[in-house]
């Protein structure tokens, strides 16, 4: 299998993996979600999305309990050189950070919207675009902690972030499926500890690898507060 990653042009694109269509199997290491309470809390916010600088893009997101389960969801907005595309996704999540299900949709220079159910390790995709007849694809990994990482919504970044089990420490390693590219994959994530921030502050580092991509994300008491991708002069900011 070959992976590589990309960049969607003037945003940090989500993480990916190419591979051909059919069922995938990736290995998962033990992470935080295996702790008896949640490992998400509430939290609200924005995003502005910048590359090379300047603005091209904001985000809305808010992440709260729902039930027993928990449900984070945000929209974006985004500049392309095709006009403003405008993107939403609302992922259901167990206590322990497993999802259970997964809308997005799309609309700019292609509208198009997608239902994902997860049952244990298996993802069940319905995907509909405009002009297209809906389309399903099922994708099996070897774990059921799944973490989602969808194309221009950054909110699914402080999601992986709580995955990560801060006790162990270490590289840990996550399945990953990329729901708008319908690709499966994985990433590599470790933390950095505390790092200087400015202003006497210090935020904590995780660093989230994949073979071709390198992203930074700098939380502040678990809360994720700014993502960069330094070899793409792009970054993402929260307000």
């Amino acid at each position: 299998m070959t992976r590589n990653t990309a960049l969607v042009p003037g945003t940090l694109a989500a993480i990916l993996a190419t591979t051909t269509v059919a069922a995938v199997m990736f290995v998962a290491a033990p992470t935080g979600a295996s702790k008896s309470s949640s490992v998400f809390a509430q939290d609200k916010g924005n995003f502005r999305i910048l590359a090379n600088g300047q603005q091209v893009g904001k985000e809305e997101f808010e992440i709260n309990p729902s039930g027993g389960d928990w449900v984070a969801k945000g929209s974006s907005e985004i500049q392309t050189a095709d006009g403003v595309t405008h993107v939403s996704g609302t992922l259901q999540l167990r206590a322990d950070g497993t999802p259970v299900n997964y809308e997005w949709s799309t609309e700019g220079a292609k509208k198009a919207s997608a239902t994902i159910g997860f049952s244990g390790p298996t993802a069940t995709i319905e995907l509909r675009m405009e002009g297209r007849r809906p389309f399903t694809q099922q994708f099996t990994f070897n774990s059921p902690q799944i973490a989602v990482l969808d194309n221009n919504l950054y909110y699914q970044y402080a999601i992986l972030a709580r995955l990560y089990d801060s006790d162990k420490k270490g590289v840990q390693t996550f399945p990953v499926l990329v729901p708008q590219e319908m690709t499966p994959g994985s990433v590599a994530v470790e933390s950095l500890g505390e790092q200087p921030s400015g202003g006497g502050k210090k935020l904590e580092e995780l660093t989230v690898k994949t073979e071709d991509l390198e992203v930074d994300l700098f939380l502040d008491g678990g809360r994720l507060i700014r993502i960069v991708a330094p070899s793409n002069n792009a970054e993402i900011v929260r307000q």
